[in-house]
């Protein structure tokens, strides 16, 4: 007896180890798991007609099966959102971005809420700004919306993309716990496009590339964060980029032109086309910080191209072909399943 109880301790510890330190949770693959999804997307009060999939159509919901398994046995733990307001009780989150910043702050909602389906909770909509409370717990859950994170003003010669300036970090930084996100916004052209010039260095410009534009926005945040934010009280992540589905050639199916009857992720744990560039910039800049492990990198793009499935395409309330956003419940619950893991 003795003998087994001490195999079952060594078990217990080696086990929490690989859970704990050993573990790259952002490679693996996606398999089949019934006990998923997290959560009933009918029974969620906060899910936008961007994203309700369901309610707007989908009939095939194989995407709520799958379970993401990170590679060498380690263990992605189930999210528990009473568990999650226990630890933040009595602070803030924010979700800082663009609409993929608002799909997955919506996720972390559902997720909770599912927990928790009798607490309290009051939501103030602010403009694009909005902010979830759960009463019984002091949990406050913010949406801020920013697309480039970096100040965009107008002035006389029009709204100009200040890529040296965050004024609204003065806000950011009161929070206890942040969660980044950017990219898709630089690359945008008019229409679409949300300034009309370009200051860099104080040198105002019609225009710059655009990967250039995206790599001094976030080196202005990362050095925004090394020096205004006080990371003994606030937990700073940044979302990786969110792949979209358009092109069926970046997963081996060149005939195909949207995710539309996409049912099934890509087989395996690689990407056909690779990562986008935007994950090499979001790397160098981290990795350039004085100050390395001040920011956490939420490293989902490779785990979410896998999903090509995931995606509204046709069910949305806008009517439109979208296979930028995520259905919910789905793949943004594994975003927030990772970052629950990331602050056990």
């Amino acid at each position: 007896m003795v003998k087994v109880f001490i195999v079952v301790v060594v078990l217990a510890v080696l086990i929490g180890s690989l859970e704990a330190n050993d573990c790259d949770l952002f490679e693996g693959n996606w398999i089949i798991d019934n006990s998923y999804p997290l959560y009933n997307s009918t029974a969620c009060p906060f899910i936008r007609k961007e994203f309700d999939c369901i309610k707007f159509g989908r009939t095939n919901l194989d995407y709520l099966k799958y379970r993401w398994q990170p590679n060498n046995g380690c263990v992605l733990p189930r999210f528990d959102g009473k568990d999650f307001l226990e630890k933040f009780k009595g602070k803030k989150i924010m979700y800082i971005g663009d609409s993929l910043s608002l799909n997955n702050f919506e996720s972390l909602l559902c997720l909770v809420h599912a927990a928790v389906p009798q607490a309290k909770f009051k939501q103030v909509i602010l403009k694009e700004n909005v902010t979830v409370t759960f009463l019984d717990y002091g949990v406050e859950i913010v949406l801020f919306h920013s697309n480039l994170l970096v100040d965009i003003e107008v002035e006389k010669v029009g709204r100009v993309l200040k890529l040296n300036s965050i004024k609204n970090g003065q806000i950011w930084k009161k929070f206890d716990l942040l969660i980044f996100n950017t990219w898709l916004w630089y690359t945008r052209r008019s229409p679409g496009q949300q300034w009309d010039f370009v200051e860099l260095d104080g040198k105002i410009s019609k225009d710059m590339d655009r990967v250039e534009a995206f790599r001094a926005g976030l080196t202005t945040w990362a050095k925004w964060v090394e020096t205004d934010v006080d990371t003994t009280k606030t937990e700073v992540f940044f979302q990786g980029t969110s792949p979209a589905h358009y092109h069926g050639s970046d997963w081996g199916e060149p005939s195909v032109n949207n995710c539309l009857n996409e049912t099934r992720p890509v087989n395996g744990s690689t990407y056909p086309s690779g990562l986008p560039i935007a994950v090499d910039i979001v790397n160098q800049v981290l990795k350039n910080m004085t100050k390395p492990g001040l920011v956490k990198l939420l490293d989902i793009t490779k785990l979410s191209q896998l999903r090509k499935d995931g995606h509204p395409s046709q069910y949305n309330g806008l009517k439109g072909m979208d296979c930028t956003h995520w259905c919910l419940a789905g793949v943004p619950d594994t975003w927030n399943q990772i970052l629950y893991a990331s602050l056990l």
